[in-house]
């Protein structure tokens, strides 16, 4: 039994270890630290402007299916009361939210990683260029040399080439 725990611990602490974990666990907390600030600038700036155009709460709004609709002395509501200003606000805060989110963080960063992406595939681009360059150049002093050889042997009338006794240095043919 001893032994099971044992087992069940060290993989649990394997789990807790692994890569993916701790990526997750920090991108909790940094997601916590910035809903602080998403929410800061939806309250400070995006809700007033929007209060500006209209109203600047939406909770308020309902509507009363079976009435009479109200709030007794007590403090309790009567009737059947939709609070659809509710729903709106919150699916306003989202869109808002999501918005800010998208045209401060995930578009600027997405660009910048289009930017790098770029200026690496250029850079892989002239390297491939001059790979190319180089292999072209080398084609051409074989091919070249290759002529060379071809009209060096019968113009010498030994009909020769490299390899066969002759060359630069032995005959001053080259």
């Amino acid at each position: 039994m001893s032994k099971q725990k044992d087992s069940v611990l060290a993989g649990f602490k394997a789990f807790l270890m692994r890569g993916n974990v701790i990526d997750l666990a920090v991108a909790v907390v940094i997601g916590a630290a910035f809903t602080n600030i998403v929410n800061s600038v939806v309250k400070g700036i995006i809700g007033p402007l929007v209060g500006a155009v209209g109203t600047k709460s939406l909770d308020g709004y309902s509507s009363c299916l079976k009435g009479p609709c109200g709030v007794t002395a007590k403090g309790e509501p009567t009737g059947v009361n939709i609070l659809w200003g509710s729903v709106l606000n919150a699916t306003l805060t989202f869109v808002i939210t999501a918005a800010v989110v998208y045209f401060l963080m995930v578009l600027p960063m997405a660009k910048y990683l289009a930017r790098q992406e770029q200026r690496r595939k250029a850079r892989e681009g002239v390297q491939e260029t001059m790979e190319i360059t180089e292999l072209e150049v080398l084609k051409e002093i074989r091919d070249t040399l290759i002529a060379q050889r071809v009209h060096a042997g019968p113009a010498n009338g030994h009909g020769q080439g490299y390899g066969q006794g002759q060359g630069p240095g032995r005959d001053g043919a080259f």
